[in-house]
């Protein structure tokens, strides 16, 4: 409106008139509420019945409190890095934490309330954490395989479980997996480039929707930050909506602990297309759980802990003893 206003004003300088008969002279503005045109215009087209336009995510929490004892001790605590959670709101999702020690009826009531799972970096690789983890993994196929979408996206040490889970055998059994399939590499704290694999095709994949500037950008420049001992960066399953990256989507916007975290626009860019790509796949979930059973247990009912001081690279937990 102001602009229209500007370019009116300087026509009628030219044409030499006064400001004050340009105005007067001029038609009245009309905001689009008063316009003939704007009546069409207020409605809005339908939604797809087929979107679940209010997504939850679940996010399994892993043990300690991610700072190495120093806020919470005991042996029972778990945590979820804040980053995650917010992660997941930016994308226009809530969350559900998924403890990985509570009773195994109340983790199975909470998967049916939520439409999508993360697993988190972290550093457990045995014991009940890797038997709760393999079994939401379990869950998370059944649920694909029965024809829902029902996305999971693992980060860090859950590209490691993924990897763990699956080596051995493609159907679950009591067999041990193959934790020798993960080999070392040093890559703490450090940004890094992606470099695609050649005649990588991207479609159906996370970075589908990149910009292709952007993905360019991604193989020059180091917008993502490494932060573990295995080196795989991007993996991606034929047949599930399962993606499982080795470094942290979640941490250029949100974590400022590691010093070298990118920060810059196109690393947030990066944080946002595959924070979107997730949940949009969680939107295409056919669940529907009750209304107040879902706010009953998000994540919302418990306060993050600022551990920015105290931790080892978050800026904050929530934890859960």
């Amino acid at each position: 409106m102001f602009t229209n206003i500007f370019i009116l004003f300087l026509v009628a300088l030219a044409k030499g008139q006064s400001a004050a008969d340009a105005f007067s002279t001029a038609e009245p503005l009309l905001l689009p509420s008063e316009t003939d045109s704007f009546l069409g215009a207020t409605q809005c087209p339908s939604v797809n019945p087929k979107l679940n336009y209010r997504p939850v995510i679940g996010i399994l929490t892993h043990p300690g409190d991610g700072a190495s004892g120093r806020i919470q001790n005991s042996t029972d605590a778990s945590y979820i890095a804040a980053s995650y959670v917010k992660f997941v709101e930016a994308a226009g999702a809530r969350v559900i934490p998924l403890i990985y020690n509570e009773p195994s009826e109340i983790l199975s009531d909470k998967l049916n309330l939520v439409d999508g799972v993360i697993f988190t970096g972290g550093s457990a690789k045995s014991g009940l954490y890797f038997e709760v983890a393999e079994s939401i993994f379990k869950i998370i196929l059944r649920k694909n395989e029965a024809g829902d979408t029902f996305p999971l996206l693992a980060i860090c040490l859950g590209f490691e479980l993924v990897t763990m889970m699956v080596s051995e055998h493609t159907q679950f059994s009591p067999l041990q997996q193959d934790k020798d399939v993960l080999e070392k590499f040093n890559a703490r704290n450090q940004a890094s480039t992606l470099q695609f694999a050649k005649n990588s095709d991207i479609n159906g994949t996370v970075f589908q929707r990149f910009p292709p500037c952007l993905l360019k950008r991604l193989s020059t420049e180091c917008l993502v930050v490494q932060n573990h001992m295995v080196y795989v960066s991007t993996v991606q399953a034929s047949k599930y909506p399962v993606t499982a990256v080795q470094w942290h989507p979640e941490k250029n916007a949100f974590e400022w602990g590691l010093s070298m975290t990118p920060h810059s626009e196109a690393a947030i860019q990066v944080t946002q297309h595959v924070a979107n790509f997730f949940v949009g796949q969680a939107r295409k979930s056919m669940n529907r759980p009750p209304a107040q059973k879902v706010l009953e247990n998000l994540i919302y009912n418990h306060s993050p802990t600022y551990s920015g001081k105290a931790g080892r690279g978050f800026d904050e937990v929530y934890i859960f003893t």
